[in-house]
């Protein structure tokens, strides 16, 4: 078996090695099924259990209660930049946006196609190095919604409590990069969707949960597939779902409670990525991205004395076997992207090379 290395990357990125390896197992045969979980029908009792089993296993994770429905979806987060306002932004209305980076650029461009935005906060005078005080937040005069992004991949910023809405909203967040990495309150959430492709599984599937009475309003004609109530009436199955995608997701979210669930997994995290912030902080010769007090837990980002001596980090990082740590094109410098299924050991092995590196090009 070729050896595993270190994989920082944003996403696709790196998934629990135990559910790797049952899900290698389950490709042959899904239990005693002699059937392999990706030759099942969506439609039959096998596959039953899988789906029934990943939205338990969501719902005792992130103590989702009756009054929100669990959607396994397909489109990624992006599709749900226009689902969210095509669904539940009236005509003539307004929704806030909070702009924290460019995918939340990108979800506030695709609301405009069916009602205003408001830019209750934006960050981008700064080139998004931080998040906006939640007391400095402007919001309209009745908005439908306050949409946020929880954490931003590419500078490596994340939010330490969320916003509240004005009364009358309901909260909406795009979670992708730290879905489920940390205790949450959903019954603060109207909407909160992800991509599986950082923090819950492979690229493919999208988590939705949604608050039920949402469900009921109709703002406007859609297409079938584009309506959330259709995806909640025929529990995510309306179409062919991505079943593979929703069989690790499931087995993800199992893993994550037998680890000690969300409150262990935001230890984890705070613990693995103050090794890596350590070694920043230690030498003047690393420069970080994101300002201190919005440091994200999952992308720790950050560029050494110049673009040469960062081209040099990734190449010799790579040849170490720690791969994926070059920062996105906008940005520039390191990204190193610990999600919940990353190692601890990875993060000590990166706090050393960086340390060896500084002492070797300082």
């Amino acid at each position: 078996m070729v050896e595993r290395i270190f994989n920082f990357a944003p996403g696709p990125a790196v998934l629990p090695l135990p559910v790797l390896e049952e899900a290698r197992d389950a490709l042959l045969s899904l239990g005693d099924s002699g059937i392999g979980v990706m030759e099942h029908s969506h439609r039959g009792g096998p596959f039953d259990e899988v789906i029934a089993s990943a939205e338990a296993d969501c719902r005792e994770l992130a103590g989702v209660g009756d009054d929100h429905a669990v959607l396994f979806l397909q489109g990624g987060a992006s599709s749900q930049f226009y689902m969210l306002p095509a669904n539940l932004l009236p005509e003539g209305g307004t929704a806030d946006y909070v702009l924290t980076g460019s995918w939340s650029k990108k979800a506030a461009k695709e609301a405009r196609l069916y009602g205003d935005v408001h830019v209750a906060a934006s960050s981008e005078d700064r080139d998004f190095a931080y998040v906006p005080d939640v007391a400095a937040l402007q919001f309209s005069d009745r908005p439908a919604y306050l949409h946020f992004t929880s954490n931003n991949t590419i500078v490596g910023t994340q939010w330490k409590q969320e916003p509240t809405p004005p009364d009358g909203a309901f909260l909406a967040c795009d979670a992708c990069s730290d879905a489920l990495s940390r205790p949450l309150d959903i019954s603060r959430y109207g909407i909160y969707y992800a991509g599986a492709q950082k923090n819950l599984g492979p690229s493919g599937v999208t988590l939705v949960i949604l608050r039920r009475d949402l469900l009921e309003r109709t703002e406007r004609e859609l297409p079938t597939m584009l309506r959330y109530a259709t995806h909640a009436e025929q529990g995510s199955r309306y179409n062919t779902p991505p079943t593979f995608g929703i069989y690790v997701m499931g087995r993800i979210f199992r893993w994550l409670l037998d680890q000690g669930g969300l409150a262990e997994a935001e230890r984890r995290n705070q613990e693995k990525a103050a090794t890596v912030y350590d070694a920043i902080d230690e030498a003047a010769f690393y420069q970080p991205a994101a300002d201190a007090d919005s440091r994200s837990l999952m992308n720790v980002t950050f560029r050494t004395p110049s673009p040469d001596l960062d081209a040099r980090f990734v190449a010799e990082a790579e040849a170490a076997g720690l791969s994926g740590l070059k920062g996105h094109r906008s940005v520039g410098g390191m990204r190193a992207s610990i999600y919940n299924a990353f190692p601890a050991e990875g993060c000590r092995v990166l706090a050393q090379f960086m340390k060896d590196f500084a002492a070797s090009h300082g």
